[in-house]
């Protein structure tokens, strides 16, 4: 019979018990750590942490599982419980340890690959490994070599019925070509035994049956297009017992915006054919509360205090096409997104303000260290100093009966230089308009850590750029170009940075790619993107949760091909549950106090461009 069983779909099968080697397992102990970093470093949830197989005793399901772990008497499977990524408490299918090690390893990344589906079992098993090898290309040596191992030890189809020779036939060629087999022979014939295991493929959790449990971050295309129309226009009803009073909530105003982003609202494509488009437009901005089946007794309104035309930002141009990473389909969509350059109608040349100024002065002293010097190189062919060094070498060498040395003998002096351009990306988001301490917003924060960045890069000579960014769903994501490359830092570049205010939303991935082509057009050889967030990837058009973050991977993936290093400041307290899966462990940093963002960012650049 065919199910779902913990996220994975599968055919369960039976068969007479395989040969097992016993010396040579591997438990699952001493590959734990290896395989939750191999599983997350290839994609896996970052949620999930690796633990054994449950085991059971169930007939024919303990039959199948025993062989495709190589275990003794008790089912042990590897599957994904939404919590857990489990494997078998050992693994013994081949008389070498260093293929089962290999097979757990190839397991991890099977199932970091693989997407919930209704497909066959051996079909959505063969787009898993077709995605993993296609992303993980170093595997494939590792692959060829476990299906070859796996393929001495499977019966011959020539030895079979027909209808078993086919399934047979068709498992092997899956395993050598993967994608070749588009359908699955089924038995014709009763009491047919059904074909052996196949350990390199997902098999299911023991005991679990039904729909799989969704997730963390992870969307289904199909909940989507099941809703109707008018439902995704409205907020999501939350259930509240009907003992219960209304709940009491205590926050700050200015705070309620911030509450309101993170509320989990179904919202409609903005290019969706609706025929109630008109009210569902007017209806965007309003969330419903109410008990199952009741008429909505009451109802929150959140003014976005949109600007009028006359008083928003001057936009520049046309705008910008750039594509957009749908991880659900594992698809970049071209031209799906449209960045509009913005400036500012309200810009006045500023000098820097007098309470930055001692900040700026310590900066530009400690900065200096790092501007481009005259230094000596010694055992030059040729140079306006002889090494003195050298020549007594040479003296020693002769009295020693060695040959002359007529090479190395002077010192040469070289202009040391600092071949670097840095972007810095700041979010500017309705969320930095919240207070970061007593005193400042998040966006005053901001503003000052541009302006003190800008007068510590001043001392070194390093060419930079700053911008800033927010996004009201995919067709406007505005981007700012506050001081551009081949601009001077002066007071009208401060101006710029003094007169941005909290934007938007964070569709972080276009921002990210235009910053690219950006620095992408510099010729120096050391190009660095600092990017400056306070919270995850958002808009309202479904750019949220997990979309969100692996659109974000995508640009920063394509940013480290283009030879550009990323890098994240972040003052997001949950930032660690998913900026490693989108930059890497060593690819962040968080600061605790946003308050420090100003005087830290400056120091955290001379850190990254330490050579």
């Amino acid at each position: 019979m065919e199910e779902w069983v913990g996220g994975l779909w599968h055919k369960f099968i039976s068969g007479a018990a395989a040969k097992d080697y016993p010396g040579a397992a591997v438990h699952l102990p001493e590959m734990e750590k290896t395989l939750g970093m191999v599983f997350r470093a290839f994609g896996g949830d970052a949620g999930l942490r690796v633990q054994g197989a449950t085991a059971e005793r169930h007939g024919a399901r303990r039959s199948l599982l025993q062989r495709v772990a190589g275990s003794g008497e008790k089912m042990q499977a590897a599957g994904l419980d939404g919590v857990s990524l489990r494997l078998p408490a050992h693994i013994a299918v081949f008389p070498e340890s260093g293929l089962n090690r290999d097979l757990y390893v190839w397991l991890a990344a099977l199932a970091a690959h693989d997407v919930p589906s209704d497909e066959a079992w051996i079909i959505r098993n063969q787009r898993a490994t077709v995605v993993t090898l296609a992303r993980c290309p170093g595997l494939l040596p590792r692959y060829r070599k476990l299906v070859a191992a796996l393929l001495a030890r499977r019966p011959d189809p020539q030895s079979l019925p027909a209808d078993e020779a086919a399934q047979e036939t068709a498992v092997c060629q899956a395993l050598q070509v993967p994608g070749s087999v588009s359908c699955w022979p089924g038995l014709s014939r009763r009491g047919a035994r059904e074909i052996a295991p196949v350990p390199l493929w997902l098999y299911p959790l023991a005991g679990a049956v039904g729909a799989p449990r969704r997730l963390q971050h992870q969307e289904s295309a199909a909940d989507v297009e099941a809703e109707d129309a008018e439902g995704r226009q409205k907020a999501r009803q939350t259930e509240m017992p009907a003992e219960k009073d209304g709940i009491l909530l205590l926050f700050r105003a200015e705070s309620i915006f911030s509450w309101a982003e993170y509320v989990k609202v179904n919202r409609s494509q903005d290019d969706e054919a609706d025929g109630k488009a008109a009210k569902a437009a007017e209806s965007m901005d309003q969330l419903d509360v109410a008990q199952d089946g009741e008429r909505v007794a009451s109802r929150v309104r959140f003014d976005l205090d949109l600007p009028a035309a006359a008083e928003d930002d001057l936009p520049l141009g046309a705008g910008i096409p750039l594509p957009e990473w749908d991880f659900r389909k594992q698809l970049l969509q071209p031209d799906y997104c449209r960045l509009q350059a913005m400036e500012s109608r309200h810009v006045e040349p500023i000098p820097l303000p007098e309470r930055l100024r001692p900040h700026a002065r310590r900066l530009r002293n400690q900065f200096a260290a790092l501007a481009p010097t005259r230094r000596w190189l010694k055992a030059q062919p040729e140079g306006i100093e002889p090494d003195i060094d050298a020549w007594v070498r040479l003296q020693a060498d002769r009295q020693a009966g060695h040959p002359d040395a007529a090479a190395g003998l002077y010192l040469a002096q070289v202009q040391q230089e600092r071949d670097l351009a840095c972007l810095v990306l700041a979010d500017l988001s309705l969320s930095t308009d919240a207070w970061a301490s007593n005193e400042q917003k998040v966006i005053d924060v901001i503003r000052d850590s541009l302006m003190l960045f800008a007068e510590a890069l001043g001392a070194t000579g390093d060419r930079f750029a700053l911008c800033g960014f927010s996004s009201l769903k995919r067709g406007h994501v505005r981007f700012h170009e506050l001081k551009a490359f081949e601009r001077p830092w002066d007071d009208l570049a401060r101006g710029r940075v003094q007169a941005i205010k909290p934007g938007y939303y964070t569709r972080l991935g276009a921002a990210i790619r235009h910053s690219c082509t950006l620095l992408g057009r510099q010729a120096n050889r050391q190009r660095l993107l600092l990017i400056l967030s306070d919270g995850k990837p958002h808009d309202l058009d479904l750019y949220e949760g997990r979309y969100g973050i692996e659109d974000t991977r995508a640009s920063i993936t394509a940013a480290r091909e283009q030879g550009i290093r990323p890098f994240c400041v972040t003052i997001d307290k949950e930032a660690a549950s998913y900026l490693p899966h989108v930059f890497g462990a060593h690819g962040f940093t968080l600061l605790r106090r946003p308050e420090e963002l100003a005087t830290r960012l400056p120091l955290l650049y001379a850190q990254l461009t330490r050579d």
